[in-house]
């Protein structure tokens, strides 16, 4: 046999032999740990947040095999952890506000908070040369809030509220199959606006970089204080100057954390490593995605309705590194 092909055949059987062998510890294979993230429907930030999550913490522990499924949204993704369909699913403010209390005729959930993502600041998008400038100019207009099943449209529907509007009364409110067929609505003008909240959510990026630039909505200072007052689990939160092409001012409104939640069941090993590796990727999670700056284990225990909502092996993690008693 010549030489070169014997070469190539002994450097084969030696990388087989490295890969077996990381494959085996004391004869025994080493299995992934497989972990089933319910997002939401395609063209929002939950899936662009869950993907970024995915990939980061993947590359950061081979162990883990996170594998990111689209889903209809915070009010499936809730069920779905229930039923243990779900292993950790993204929870947007509101849906697991309710959830945790048990309000808008359900009990409440077991699930558990695996980590707080980010903050959610709700705010209308329109066209910048559209005559809309206030909340109160889009009542009896088109208004697209969000995807069916997404938490969207429930953070819409208590913050008009605090302002004594009704969602599917005083608009003419659209809900989506696909979130990401918002922003087209309003560019062609098939709707008015577009609800939507956080930094570098899609759709208003989408609308903001089209050519007809974008203007934002959001509750001036006293419907601010009129919210709150009727809905306090709403918190004053702000969308920095800069989030999007072309706002060059902050933009102040109201809003909630969204959450990674845990099926209840999930065994508090696994929730610890889990909570282990994300908050040692922390500041690769920020490179990938500029709303994943806000995924820290500080923001966590201060986003947390009750610290006892965190999964126990959560907080072993954050007993461990000094982020809670």
């Amino acid at each position: 046999m010549p030489r070169t092909k014997m070469s190539r055949l002994v450097c084969a059987a030696i990388l087989m032999l490295a890969g077996a062998a990381v494959a085996q510890e004391g004869g025994k294979a080493i299995s992934k740990t497989p972990v089933v993230l319910g997002t939401a429907t395609p063209g929002g930030g939950f899936p662009l947040y869950g993907n970024a999550f995915a990939e980061v913490m993947n590359a950061a522990d081979p162990m883990l095999a996170i594998e990111p499924r689209n889903t209809k949204g915070s009010n499936e993704n809730i069920p779905l952890l229930e039923q243990g369909k779900l292993d950790i699913g993204l929870v947007a403010g509101e849906p697991a506000y309710e959830a945790f209390l048990g309000l808008a005729g359900r009990p409440k959930t077991n699930v558990k908070i695996l980590t707080a993502m980010y903050s959610s600041p709700g705010m209308f998008v329109v066209r910048a040369d559209s005559p809309y400038r206030s909340i109160r100019d889009l009542v009896g207009q088109p208004v697209a809030f969000g995807a069916k099943g997404s938490g969207l449209p429930i953070l819409s529907r208590y913050i008009l509220d605090g302002l004594g509007l009704k969602q599917d009364e005083d608009f003419k409110s659209i809900y989506l199959d696909r979130a990401g067929d918002g922003p087209a609505m309003v560019l062609d003008g098939r709707a008015a606006a577009l609800w939507g909240a956080g930094i570098g959510w899609p759709g208003f990026a989408v609308v903001a970089s089209s050519p007809q630039r974008a203007r934002f909505i959001a509750p001036g200072a006293d419907e601010i204080a009129r919210i709150r007052a009727k809905h306090s689990f709403l918190k004053p939160l702000t969308v920095p100057a800069g989030s999007y092409p072309g706002q060059t001012a902050a933009i102040a409104s109201v809003g909630s954390w969204s959450f990674v939640l845990v099926r209840e069941d999930l065994p508090e090993d696994v929730a610890y490593h889990l909570a282990r590796t994300l908050h040692g990727v922390e500041g690769t999670l920020c490179q990938k995605l500029a709303q994943a700056c806000e995924t820290t284990a500080a923001n966590t225990v201060a986003a947390a309705p009750d610290v006892a909502l965190i999964h126990p092996g959560v907080l072993k993690y954050f007993r461990e590194i000094g982020i809670v008693k």
